[in-house]
Parts: C-alpha cells; sequence; structure tokens
C-alpha cells in the first residue's frame, strides 16, 4: 500500500537530480566585484556546474549600471545575474520590474533584514562601514560623536556619498538615526571634513597620517593592520552601516536555472564561506568572520530601509552638498 508513495519519494528525487544535471550552457555576470574576487567567485561556481559556461563583464556599480540602462533603452539588456554593491540599487531595479524572484531560494538562516521580503534580490556579504583611525591619535573613538572632539577637528577625512557607493548608504542610515541626523554631518563640516573621492583615498590619508581620523569600509584597515599599517578599525556603539553586495536575476535572463543555481550558490555555506576566506564578513551568521573581524553576532547594524534611501537619495545628495559643496 505505500508503493504509491514510495514511487512518488523517488520520482521527485529524480526530478531535483535531474534538474542540478540540467544546470548548463552560458551564464552572462555583471558584477561590481574586484577583478581578482570576480574570478575566484566564477571559478567556484563552475567547479560546482562544470557544464555552465560563465561570461562576466566587471566595473563600478556606477557603470555597470549605465551600462545596463543604456541596454535597457536599446531593449537588449545582456546579463542573467547581477552582483553589484549595494541594496538601494537593487530596490530600483524591483521597482521597475527588472528583477525575476527566485521563490525557492533558502534565505532561513539569514537576518530579514538583508534580504528582499520577496525574494528578488540576496545579501551575499557585509561590507562595513566605521570609524578608522591612525594609532597615533591622541583620542580613540568610541562612538561617532567623539568624531566631534576637539581632538579630532581638521583631522578628519571621508569618502563623498556623490562617488561612493558605501558612503551613500552610510549618509543615508546615519542621517536617519535618531541620535545622529542632519546635525552630526553639519558638526564635520565644522570639524573641517571635506569628503571626496573613494574609500581608498580615505584609507590612505588615515594610514598615511595626513588625517588621523575617518570612515572607511572595514576590511581596508583590518587587513591592513594584520599586514602592519599603523591602523585600527572601530565598530561604534551606535552601530555601522553596511552594503552587502546583493545579487539578484534579471526578469530578462536568458538562462533563469544557472542564474537560480548561482544565486543559490553564492548564499549557501560553501558560498558564504568563499566570502570570508576572500576576507569579508560573510551574512550568513553559522559561517566564521575572517581573521581580524569580530563574531558576526558582536557586530550591531545600523537600522536601514533601503526603499526609503532609494526614495530620499537625490535630496539627501543635494542637502550633502548644500552642507560640504559639490
Amino acid at each position: 500500500m505505500f508503493k504509491p508513495v514510495l514511487t512518488a519519494a523517488l520520482l521527485s528525487l529524480s526530478a531535483s537530480v535531474a534538474f542540478a544535471a540540467d544546470i548548463s550552457g552560458k551564464l552572462v555576470l555583471y558584477t561590481s566585484q574586484p577583478n581578482a574576487d570576480a574570478q575566484q567567485t566564477v571559478d567556484a561556481f563552475v567547479a560546482k556546474y562544470p557544464d555552465v559556461e560563465v561570461e562576466w563583464i566587471r566595473d563600478g556599480t556606477t557603470k555597470v549600471m549605465a551600462k545596463l540602462r543604456a541596454e535597457f533603452e536599446a531593449g537588449a539588456p545582456q546579463p542573467d545575474v547581477l552582483l553589484i554593491a549595494d541594496m538601494v540599487t537593487m530596490e530600483g531595479l524591483e521597482a521597475e520590474g527588472r528583477l525575476m524572484p527566485h521563490r525557492e531560494a533558502d534565505v532561513s538562516a539569514y537576518d530579514p533584514s538583508l534580504m528582499d521580503a520577496e525574494k528578488h534580490y540576496f545579501s551575499t556579504k557585509l561590507i562595513t562601514t566605521g570609524i578608522v583611525y591612525n594609532t597615533s591619535a591622541p583620542m580613540v573613538p568610541t562612538s561617532y560623536a567623539d568624531l566631534l572632539d576637539e581632538a579630532a577637528k581638521d583631522k578628519l577625512a571621508m569618502p563623498s556619498p556623490l562617488t561612493s557607493g558605501a558612503a551613500t548608504i552610510h549618509m543615508a542610515a546615519i542621517t536617519a538615526h535618531p541620535d545622529l541626523g542632519w546635525a552630526f554631518y553639519e558638526g564635520l563640516a565644522d570639524q573641517g571634513a571635506n569628503p571626496q573621492g573613494g574609500n581608498g583615498g580615505t584609507y590612505k590619508a588615515v594610514a598615511g597620517g595626513e588625517k588621523l581620523y575617518g570612515f572607511v569600509v572595514d576590511f581596508l584597515p583590518i587587513r591592513n593592520k594584520l599586514e602592519g599599517a599603523p591602523v585600527e578599525f572601530v565598530f561604534p556603539e551606535e552601530g555601522v552601516s553596511a552594503v552587502t553586495e546583493p545579487v539578484a536575476i534579471l526578469s530578462t535572463a536568458q538562462n533563469p536555472d544557472a542564474a537560480k543555481a548561482f544565486v543559490d550558490f553564492l548564499i549557501s555555506a560553501e558560498g558564504q564561506q568563499l566570502a570570508a576566506d576572500m576576507g569579508y564578513l560573510p551574512a550568513h551568521p553559522d559561517i566564521a568572520s575572517p581573521e581580524g573581524f569580530p563574531p558576526l553576532s558582536e557586530i550591531k547594524l545600523l537600522d536601514f530601509d533601503p526603499a526609503a534611501a532609494l526614495a530620499s537619495d537625490q535630496d539627501n545628495k543635494a542637502r550633502f552638498v548644500d552642507i560640504f559643496g559639490g
């Protein structure tokens, strides 16, 4: 009497195996990962799915999106998958109906705030922004408010949200914080801060002693400290902002099966271990942080609403220009 149930189970298992075996063909990836990271990601995926040929194009998120926008205008978007810096960009694409949901993706282990509730995009790591300081600095900051201290006057470096996606997210998170808000950015301007360029320039200014304090993405000081650089990274008591390098499937994907497999790989324990091995903070709570990072459970994230950040993005940048100049 149990034979039909057993047969159905075997058929289901066979279908799953067949589906896994059918992951093949060309997969086009547009990514903002650094070249070495992108190559390592693709190599690990292809090792798992050798019948897939991945063609990938890498550039900064702004340039990737400019290319993609041109393709949308021409009616010929090329990528199956996007792996770019931030959730705000993904929110914009989702609002336009450009993303394909992956309903079967298993995100049960993750903080829900890191994943789109409709499963249109999926965070793959946490690249947080906090405080960097030179070890020769007279004050050791523990709070953002410490940067408004006299000891930090004219000694501050910070990337510009007009240039850096991480700085844009940081600005949105900080200005939405009830104890910081825009008054904090006005205070930074009074301190002589002159935001410009990206995180690399900020890190170099602080590590080189030209400035003593700044905002920067975590991995730059944490990795370089391990090699002897005179820097420390602080996770401030209020929390840190984060870009999460989300991955998403375009609604126009030519190979959705391979695209779903790529997403599943990145958010699997194996994919998250790959992120940690690259030196990034994994988004999966069960994967250990890389050397130099605290456990994920000890890191407080600032509240962040990507949809609200998208809606206020232009106003935020205009206000930033009013405070600091273009």
